[in-house]
């Protein structure tokens, strides 16, 4: 059930912003994550940082992530 639910939040997501390089991630947690373009990871230090809808700036833990997909 949980993979379907991703690929309709994933469909409904990907309606709404068209056709760009933005992503969206899954976190452990179930929490869908839409980014405004491609989050970058810091392998010093198991960061992703990415910007939301907003185009405000997060991080979270690499490990913290169970799927990204390109949009």
């Amino acid at each position: 059930m949980g993979k379907y639910l991703f690929l309709a939040v994933f469909a409904a997501a990907s309606v709404l912003t068209g056709c760009s390089s933005d992503y969206v991630m899954q976190t452990k947690s179930g929490d869908m994550i839409v980014t405004k373009g491609k989050p970058e990871t810091d392998k010093s230090t198991g960061l992703v940082t990415y910007k939301d809808a907003g185009g405000f700036r997060h991080e979270i833990n690499r490990d913290q992530i169970t799927n990204m997909i390109e949009k």
